[in-house]
Parts: structure tokens; C-alpha cells; sequence
């Protein structure tokens, strides 16, 4: 059976259930959620978890089923409100951080949307010791629902002050180091490297992000490129190894708008024959 098939049975076991279980909460069927008022707030919760439940189990089991999810989900609504009242507004907490691509059990109850090809852009509650990924139930719990300002939070209050300094990689060849040291979020800057690079920038960069308070970039002008390049590699995987937070263990070319492609030090690229155009676009080295 599928959840939805589900819905119109659980939904009338919700509504004979909450009186008895929750008696100060409601159910809203315009969106599908059990609202439960807690002191001066209240916390919302989907439906969609118990129809998948219940959609697994016999009907006889589906009393139990949503009994045991209603008062799940008022327990979990009393502790997001003492979150709320512990945090202020959650909202001025909320950032973005950049991981490697998720594989998809890790993403399920997260809130997480994909940054690309490669990176996913997990949304964090920035706390020392509540803190950590925002799950889809604690943000329904929170109210918390278009997060467009995420990153205009972690922009304004985490990279504000990153310093950027050029370093040397080989003999007339640096490397542009954007950091942060203890940084959890500079790894957000991925997609916005072309601010770091000279302009106009033409051919893209190589990009490295070993850490989650670094990232390496190399603007690309010259051939030079095939000379830098296992350096370039060498260094991000070492300082990947080496890290405390690590991020990406590889090097990418960023270009055209926003894309990143894969590098190996060997051949150049995993797509060989772009990146072999680019080759034979540019001047020798100088």
C-alpha cells in the first residue's frame, strides 16, 4: 500500500485520537499537519511519516501506529518550543554548510538541497552545544519553512572577515587561499570563487576545498595549468588528510556558470576532451 492511499483512514485515527492523547491539539487538513499549541507557540507536524508507517502495517496495527506517533510528535513539540524559548529566535541561528554529495540514506530527514553535481548545501543551527543539521521534523517543529535567508545569515555573521592572501605553490606560480581557521561554513563560498579570482577571468580556476575553513584556487591563465595541477592536487589531498573538518579530498575546475568539473592530476580530467579544449585555447606558458 502506499502512504497516500492511507491518508483519509489515518487522518479520521488522528482526529478520534488527538482528543484523548493531545486534547489542546488540532489537525489542520488544509496541510496535512497535527498542530500542537505549546504555552505562548505552537509546533506543526506532517502526517507524512505515520501514513508511511501505517502503510507497512496490517490496518488492525494502525491504532497503535498512530496513537505511538501522536504522542511522539508531542513530546518532540514541547522540546522544539523549549528549544525556541533556549535560542530565541532559531531563525538568526540558521547557516549553510557545503558537504560532498550525500549518499541518499544520509540526506533522508534532512534538510538538504543539492549544490550542483558534487556538493550538497546542508542547513546547520548554529549553536555550541545544540547545534548541529536542521532535520525536516525539528524545522516542521520550529515553523521553520522558506529558509531562503540561510544564506544571507551565513554570508553576514560566518564570512564577513574570511581573509584572502596569495601564496607560493611553485617558483612564480601562487595559490589564492581564502580561509577562516575554525570555520565551519567557508566551504559555502564554493559557488561564488569568481569574486576571489582576477577579473576578467576567462578560462576558470582549479578549485580545491580540503577543509571546511579553506579553499585553494588557482586562477587559470597560461599551460602553466598542467604544471600546477598535481601540485595543486598533492596539496588539497594532503591538507584533506590532515584536517580537523575535512570537506573534498579533490580539485575541480570551476567554470562557465557555477559548474565545477572533476580534475585528476594524471590526465587533467575526468572529462578529458573539455577540458582539452580549453588546453588548446590558451597561451603557452610565459
Amino acid at each position: 500500500m502506499e502512504p497516500l492511499d492511507a491518508a483519509a483512514d489515518v487522518h479520521a485515527l488522528i482526529r478520534d485520537l488527538l482528543p484523548v492523547v493531545a486534547p489542546s491539539a488540532w489537525f489542520d487538513p488544509g496541510t496535512s499537519e497535527v498542530v500542537l499549541p505549546v504555552g505562548r507557540s505552537e509546533a506543526r507536524a506532517s502526517t507524512w511519516t505515520v501514513l508511511e508507517r501505517c502503510a507497512r502495517e496490517p490496518r488492525p496495527a494502525w491504532p497503535r501506529v498512530v496513537d505511538e506517533w501522536v504522542r511522539e510528535v508531542g513530546h518532540r513539540a514541547f522540546l522544539a518550543v523549549g528549544e525556541m524559548e533556549l535560542f530565541g529566535d532559531v531563525r538568526e541561528l540558521l547557516r549553510l554548510r557545503i558537504v560532498p554529495k550525500l549518499a541518499p540514506s544520509d540526506r533522508e530527514g534532512l534538510v538538504v538541497v543539492p549544490a550542483g553535481d558534487h556538493f550538497d548545501a546542508m542547513v546547520m543551527i548554529e549553536h555550541p552545544r545544540y547545534g548541529g543539521p536542521l532535520t525536516k521534523a525539528r524545522a516542521g517543529l520550529l515553523g521553520l519553512r522558506k529558509l531562503g535567508y540561510v544564506m544571507t545569515n551565513t554570508h553576514d555573521r560566518e564570512l564577513a572577515d574570511v581573509s584572502v592572501r596569495d601564496q607560493p605553490l611553485l617558483p612564480g606560480r601562487d595559490v589564492r587561499v581564502v580561509t577562516k581557521p575554525g570555520s565551519r561554513y567557508v566551504s559555502a563560498l564554493l559557488s561564488e570563487v569568481e569574486q576571489f579570482l582576477p577579473s576578467p577571468n576567462v578560462h576558470g580556476a582549479l578549485v580545491g576545498v580540503p577543509c571546511h575553513s579553506t579553499l585553494l584556487l588557482y586562477p587559470i591563465t597560461s599551460t602553466a595549468v598542467l604544471e600546477v595541477l598535481p601540485v595543486f592536487a598533492d596539496v588539497v589531498a594532503e591538507m584533506h588528510a590532515g584536517a580537523d573538518d575535512p570537506c573534498a579530498p579533490g580539485v575541480y575546475w570551476s567554470h562557465g556558470e557555477r559548474r565545477l568539473t572533476p580534475l585528476t592530476a594524471a590526465s587533467g580530467s575526468a572529462h578529458p576532451g573539455e577540458f582539452a579544449s580549453l588546453l588548446l585555447r590558451l597561451p603557452d606558458t610565459p
